[in-house]
């Protein structure tokens, strides 16, 4: 049943499903979004194994804009060259799309999220990513990936919600603001990448690994559903979800998805708030 429920919330797919889906008419595109903060090698991990017919994104410079102090680390892509970016990796008009990587799906939600924002209707996340796929018994290819037919998919912003630095502040009152980050990075007690410590005052601690069991898969919806309503995200009040660069937040929304629950992301998220001067920082273990 609780595959069933996720299936049926269109953020996961099994690999036995997508080896499935492989052997079709129309196959999915597939989309290998391998990155890590301080792993810049993901197209070496690529060449080395990937699935199939997979095609290999760049999250830094595909599924983010240049970093800005005044908009964070990742900001989001211009339409159009995200646009740009998805024909090139062969999606055309009403295909699927399956995006995995190695480290629980925290960097392919990336794809995941920006192409559903962007009006792909049909994308899904291999539950597990990579190591799901050959614990399966399923083969990989290397090498640099096979060519691909340019796509004509069209993509328009806003599908999903999102929130600004402003409205962020606001719901942080009024709803539930998540922050997705490492619980050490919310307290303050570590900051390796944004120049000040610490969390937007109001948010909640919720780090996206614990969305995930232990295998690397996402937790079934009801253990989900209890996690966040254990933080008031019960679908009574709003909610969005922040974290350092906007990044592994993606991956919190989709958790919440497969909970039931309709989330907003803060694409600036801490890296953006903390390079405002005029932006307070909360320390400590509570909102």
């Amino acid at each position: 049943m609780a595959e069933l429920l996720r299936r049926e919330l269109g953020v996961l797919v099994t690999a036995d499903e997508l080896a499935a889906r492989l052997g079709a008419s129309r196959p999915p595109v597939v989309l290998d979004v391998r990155w890590a903060l301080g792993d810049p090698n993901g197209r070496d991990h690529f060449r080395d194994g990937h699935i199939p017919g997979a095609r290999f994104v760049d999250l830094e410079t595909e599924l983010s804009a240049p970093p800005a102090p005044e908009l964070g680390r990742h900001p989001l892509p211009g339409i159009a060259d995200l646009q740009n970016s998805a024909r090139r990796w062969g999606i055309g008009t009403g295909d699927a799309v399956v995006v995995y990587d190695a480290t629980g799906n925290t960097a392919a939600a990336r794809a995941w999220w920006l192409l559903r924002w962007s009006g792909v209707p049909d994308v899904r996340m291999l539950d597990g990513g990579l190591s799901a796929w050959t614990s399966a018994g399923f083969e990989l290819e290397s090498g640099a990936g096979q060519p691909v037919p340019t796509g004509d998919v069209v993509l328009t912003a806003g599908h999903l919600p999102t929130v600004t630095a402003d409205e962020v502040a606001a719901l942080a009152v009024d709803g539930v603001l998540l922050d997705a980050r490492a619980g050490e990075r919310y307290r303050g007690e570590v900051e390796p990448v944004d120049p000040r410590a610490g969390h937007i005052p109001g948010a909640r601690s919720a780090p996206t690994t614990e969305n995930l069991d232990g295998t690397g898969r996402f937790a079934d919806p009801g253990a989900l559903r209890r996690r966040f309503a254990g933080m008031g995200a019960d679908g009574s009040a709003p909610v969005a979800v922040y974290c350092g660069s906007g990044v592994t937040a993606a991956h919190e929304v989709a958790a919440l998805a497969v909970a039931g629950i309709e989330a907003a992301l803060y694409p600036g998220s801490w890296s953006q708030w903390c390079g405002d001067p005029d932006r307070p920082a909360a320390t400590g273990p509570t909102p």
